[in-house]
């Protein structure tokens, strides 16, 4: 009776070799102990959340203290150096290759209340897509206006002078905005070679 009691103090405490070991690791000059009982805390904490989120799921395995008591002996005793391997294999690259954990990151923009302007969209989207995608979405769009234009004048053959004017206007602007595009791929030709 004695001697399970004590042990199952020892393993209730277990965490107090720990401890101990990182205040001897502090005093040390070495960092290579002192990365030893980092890791082992970063784990342990990392081991903590884990019981707190999931303690009613833990409340059913029978076996989850003797598998923690394991796990923990591995990790805190230097022979095994498992809080080492464990940092990284499994911890450090989920911090390093940030482009891993961070699958909802969206950039935000610099200055809110600047919109969008022509040039940096099409910029974008050439940087995004490609060239050639910019290149089809403009021939794309150029065929639907010339489709919505010429079935326009189908329709209505006679335009008082005030539509032409107007009409002679944003076909003028129209070709404005597709000279910037045209500069723009030239532009990016330009990069890629």
């Amino acid at each position: 009776m004695g001697s399970g009691s004590f042990l199952k103090l020892l393993a209730n405490n277990f965490d107090v070799l720990a401890g101990y070991a990182s205040v001897r690791a502090i005093e040390t000059k070495s960092p290579v102990d002192d990365q030893q009982w980092l890791t082992y805390w970063v784990l342990y904490s990392f081991i903590t959340l884990f019981e707190l989120t999931f303690a009613p799921v833990i409340e059913w395995l029978p076996f989850w203290s003797y598998a923690k008591l394991f796990f923990n002996c591995w990790l805190v005793l230097p022979c095994f150096h498992g809080a080492a391997y464990v940092y990284d294999h499994f911890v450090r690259p989920m911090f390093v290759n940030r482009q891993i954990v961070n699958v909802w990151y969206v950039p935000r923009k610099e200055k809110l209340s600047k919109p969008d302007d022509v040039l940096s969209a099409a910029e974008r989207y050439i940087e995004q897509n490609g060239p050639e995608a910019f290149e089809k979405l403009i021939s794309k769009s150029t065929r639907a206006s010339n489709s919505t234009r010429a079935s326009n004048s189908k329709r209505s053959t006679k335009r008082s002078i005030l539509e032409e004017v107007e009409s002679e206007h944003i076909s003028r602007a129209e070709r404005e905005s597709w000279d910037v595009y045209i500069v723009l791929l030239a532009r990016q030709d330009r990069l890629l070679i």
